[in-house]
């Protein structure tokens, strides 16, 4: 059975926003357990804290992208909300990574795979991913690992 630390952390949470009275958190950590549920009832299995991690983290790009649509429209209020889900999102998304971190990760993920021309760069990426997942933009890693190979 896969462990769901972070799914009992999200549940308990909510229940305290509950007994709380407070809405607007309640409000999101009820989307947040609205889409690990259907994600399982799509995959028809649990998800580990490693899969909610992964959701959270699309969750979390959908929110930015949101952000800045909304205030390009000129929707403060709804800008407001979206980033109070996404500062919500980022309290159980992993502690992220500093530039050098990620730049020696890299470094590693490029020696390991012996990585020297664009056709590597899935193979980098493959062994990037589970470790920055949640924890760095995906998209500025890749770019950032597209520069080196070209």
């Amino acid at each position: 059975m896969p462990s769901t630390r972070l799914k009992e952390r999200i549940t308990d949470d909510m229940k305290s926003a509950m007994r709380a009275g407070e809405k607007q958190r309640l409000q999101a950590i009820r989307l947040i357990l609205a889409a690990i549920k259907q994600r399982e009832v799509d995959e028809r299995r649990e998800l580990d804290d490693d899969d909610i991690v992964a959701l959270l983290d699309k969750m979390a790009k959908q929110r930015r992208e949101s952000i800045s649509q909304y205030q390009s429209a000129g929707r403060e209020d709804l800008a407001q909300r979206e980033q109070f889900e996404l500062d919500l999102i980022h309290g159980y998304l992993p502690a992220a990574l500093d530039e050098a971190e990620i730049e020696a990760l890299i470094a590693g993920a490029l020696k390991s795979a012996g990585a020297s021309s664009m056709r590597d760069m899935g193979k980098v990426m493959g062994i990037l991913k589970p470790k920055l997942q949640g924890r760095a933009d995906l998209a500025a890693v890749s770019a950032r690992v597209k520069q080196l190979l070209s």
